[in-house]
């Protein structure tokens, strides 16, 4: 079978399209003939290398998410699966492929009114954006902020805090261009990547001064600068460093708002309970397929174009999300 491999860490020319042999379900798995890949931020983390100390090596096949139909079933499986369209979760990686296996557990069907490629933009991203939420303890009437929201996990959130009844839902973003298409999913104020209003305008200077619960994405080095932008008892979740990680001391911003009561934590889906998992996506895509929720797409290219969607990743051109099509 045609699959994507990191022949070398660094830059996206280290993706290279090869022959592989197709993969056999083991126990408890399922093997999907893929019809749509999710390319995701800590695909290109990977890929850089700079996860390696987690023990991802050259020779790596990435991709966590993929959506297609079962062919097969490994033993303790019910053979019921085979037929079925599914979104399915391979780990943390496995998916740039024509197939691929994923536990029975991270599977999902499909409606028949949601496409393979909208299950891909969909699947991953708004349980990560449900969970977080909800790791954040936020409730109704609060105020929200979501750092890097032009990604598919920032448009989720976005969608799902609006939905959930905020006050008000900011969104950092760089261009007044990519604002205007979050307001129309549910921001309330725009702001430019610092976290000011003054960039894109469009009556961003009534933003709140400070935000009960901030959704970060991003990470890297200016994240203590968003410790000041939390309300006493304000919580900011990490959910991402697609900017790399926070300065070593991070935490001294915290401690000097130590009368605030503010709260930093990190949260993974691998903390999460797969019933619950499978139990939110099946409730997503079905909002999903009554237009409940807006699958936002970026590009949809052949899988052998893996080089140029992790191009446009880099570079940041990418509004939601590329899917790759085996």
């Amino acid at each position: 079978m045609k699959a994507i491999e990191i022949k070398s860490f660094g830059g996206p020319e280290g993706l290279a399209v090869v022959d592989l042999p197709a993969p056999l379900p083991a126990a408890g798995q399922v093997l999907i003939s893929v019809e749509a890949v999710g390319v995701g931020g800590v695909d290109t983390l990977i890929r850089s290398g700079a996860l390696a100390s987690y023990g991802f090596t050259e020779g790596f096949v990435p991709g966590g998410e993929v959506a297609g139909t079962v062919t097969a079933v490994g033993d303790g499986v019910e053979g019921s699966w085979i037929g079925r369209r599914v979104w399915g979760s391979p780990g943390a990686g496995g998916g740039y492929a024509e197939q691929a296996v994923a536990s029975a557990e991270r599977v999902v069907p499909l409606p028949a009114d949601l496409s393979a490629v909208d299950a891909v933009t969909l699947g991953s991203a708004g349980s990560v954006a449900h969970f977080a939420l909800a790791h954040a303890h936020f409730v109704p009437g609060e105020t929200v902020l979501v750092r890097g929201a032009s990604g598919s996990l920032g448009l989720m959130t976005v969608q799902l805090a609006a939905r959930g009844g905020a006050a008000a839902v900011a969104v950092t973003t760089s261009s007044a261009e990519r604002g205007e298409r979050l307001r129309a999913l549910g921001a309330t104020h725009v702001l430019d990547r610092s976290g000011n209003g003054n960039d894109h305008g469009n009556g961003s200077a009534d933003a709140p001064a400070g935000y009960d619960v901030i959704i970060d994405i991003v990470a890297g080095a200016d994240l203590p600068a968003f410790f000041v932008r939390l309300n006493p008892n304000g919580r900011l979740v990490a959910v991402g460093m697609v900017g790399g990680q926070p300065p070593a001391d991070f935490g001294t911003k915290l401690m000097a708002a130590f009368r605030s009561s503010l709260t930093f934590a990190t949260f993974s889906l691998d903390t999460v309970d797969e019933a619950d998992l499978r139990a939110e996506r099946s409730a997503q895509f079905a909002a999903a397929g009554r237009g409940g929720l807006e699958a936002v797409v970026h590009e949809v290219l052949p899988l052998d174009e893996a080089v140029a969607a992790h191009r446009k990743m880099d570079a940041g051109e990418v509004f939601g999300r590329i899917v790759l099509i085996p």
